[in-house]
């Protein structure tokens, strides 16, 4: 496993061509991925059930020989693993129960949070019995995202409940930060234990924060999971992906220090290769439209891409998660084309 190009990549090695893989590769685009999902019923009863989340896993690997998996779950399940009523609304999301007040945040426990997931964590030791020679990546949601859901009940285009939140209950919302910086970090651990081979942290709404709120809600929390990684889990590559972060990223990338930063498809790689430092290896940052469109417009910005990553460890990835319009055939010609050159 130490001889795979995206373990050597995360380790500081230029590897060329850079590994490949996508962020929710395992997903609606396929479907092979839509007739397991009819037969799990419900999404977290897929999330739950480790043969059915095992089988999702793979099934990229299969069509398109990635260089990693990434375990099939989902960021919620840390507040449904807290005590958080969480369900989901077949066609429009999650949805949860809001907590907004001291009670129903106390009501939240960690007590039994690795036991409530163990289904995860038996996912991950099936899937690396059936893989082992394919990095496994595990994940978490980062705590600003997480409390972005937690307190709005559902997503959000501008998450102006959860930052009023911030603003008018401020002990309240660190408590909240602090407790899923926590909770984060054990999953993290746990999944580590179970036998992934690195690990993310999503930071999917980073962007939504203000300049100190990201350095207080995003930025700190990542650092803190970091250390509680470096102390309970030595040697576990982070990737950390602060999606929106701009020109927090620099800063971002020197505090966290992770092995792996996730570059969104707003933010300039080549400009993200000069400010970030050369030891950690930049994952990205393919707009998920080009899955969609002309094979001649990917094979530009894959040129792109690689023009930008010359002489440093890179990751090709999506800037943000693989769409279910993307075409199958479109992912497989990205495959190719990349590694060919």
């Amino acid at each position: 496993m130490t001889e795979s190009a995206f373990l050597k990549t995360l380790n500081g090695e230029v590897v060329r061509p850079a590994p490949v893989w996508l962020m929710r590769q395992a997903g609606r685009y396929l479907p092979e991925y839509r007739a397991t999902r009819a037969e799990a019923g419900g999404f977290l009863d897929l999330c739950f059930n480790p043969a059915l989340a095992t089988e999702v896993t793979l099934q990229p690997l299969r069509r398109y020989g990635f260089d990693a998996a990434i375990l099939f779950s989902d960021i919620l399940v840390i507040p449904l693993a807290l005590g958080q009523n969480v369900w989901f609304e077949e066609g429009e999301g999650p949805r949860l129960t809001p907590v907004t007040t001291e009670a129903e945040l106390d009501a939240l426990s960690l007590e039994g949070f690795e036991e409530r997931l163990g289904p995860v964590f038996e996912a991950i030791r099936r899937i690396k019995a059936a893989a082992p020679e394919t990095p496994l990546i595990g994940f978490a949601g980062a705590p600003w995202t997480l409390a972005t859901y937690m307190i709005n009940g559902r997503g959000s285009t501008d998450h102006a409940v959860a930052k009023l939140f911030a603003l008018e209950k401020p002990d309240l919302f660190r408590r909240m930060i602090d407790l899923l910086t926590t909770a984060a970090s054990r999953f993290l651990i746990a999944q580590r234990a179970a036998g992934v081979d690195a690990v993310k942290l999503f930071d999917s709404w980073a962007g939504a924060a203000w300049p100190s709120l990201f350095e207080t809600a995003c930025q700190r929390p990542a650092t803190a999971v970091r250390d509680a990684l470096d102390q309970s889990a030595p040697g576990t590559p982070l990737i950390a992906f602060p999606r929106g972060a701009g020109a927090a990223l620099a800063s971002y990338a020197a505090e966290v220090r992770p092995a792996g930063l996730a570059v969104d498809s707003a933010t300039d790689l080549a400009w993200a290769a000069r400010v970030v430092d050369t030891a950690c290896a930049l994952q990205g940052n393919l707009d998920p439209i080009f899955l969609r469109g002309p094979l001649d417009a990917l094979d530009r910005e894959l040129s792109r891409i690689r023009a930008a990553m010359d002489g440093r460890p890179h990751i090709l990835n999506l800037g943000h998660g693989i769409t279910p319009q993307s075409k199958p055939e479109v992912v497989a010609h990205l495959v190719e084309r990349w590694r060919s050159g």
